[in-house]
């Protein structure tokens, strides 16, 4: 897997890779950015919610669970010296429609965790990562 990075001005970059698709990152004015776009280490939680939920969903489909809304939501805390690592991480899949089986939702998301998402096997070897979920009837509208 190959990416390239290319400055925008200042400290605001856009990255593609292979996908040929442009992701663009920037930083806090403050530390020279233009407040444009994602922080790099939000784009680490991103692609950690991205991969497991990618993941579960698909899982879920296969057991033929019907969902009518899914989301995760992220709470990250970093290091309050540099680098500011992350410490912990803490996922909430929300998962929304009738009749969804706790049991598959906790099987998919193990599955998940354990077995196929790489951006989550990557960070735990140095973030302590939890997660809990949700079941919520389907949303009005």
């Amino acid at each position: 897997m190959k990416v390239n990075i290319r400055q925008i001005e200042g400290l605001a970059f856009a990255g593609r890779g292979e996908s040929r698709h442009w992701v663009v990152m920037d930083t806090l004015a403050k530390f020279g950015g233009l407040e444009g776009a994602s922080k790099p280490m939000e784009l680490v939680l991103m692609s950690l919610a991205g991969c497991t939920g990618m993941d579960v969903v698909s899982i879920l489909k296969k057991m033929r669970v019907d969902i009518d809304d899914f989301e995760i939501g992220v709470e990250a805390e970093q290091a309050e010296e540099h680098p500011k690592v992350f410490r912990t991480i803490h996922l909430e899949y929300r998962i929304f429609g009738d009749d969804i089986d706790p049991e598959k939702v906790e099987k998919a998301i193990a599955l998940s965790q354990e077995k196929y998402c790489s951006v989550s096997a990557m960070l735990q070897k140095t973030v302590a990562i939890s997660h809990a979920y949700r079941i919520n009837p389907p949303r009005d509208g």
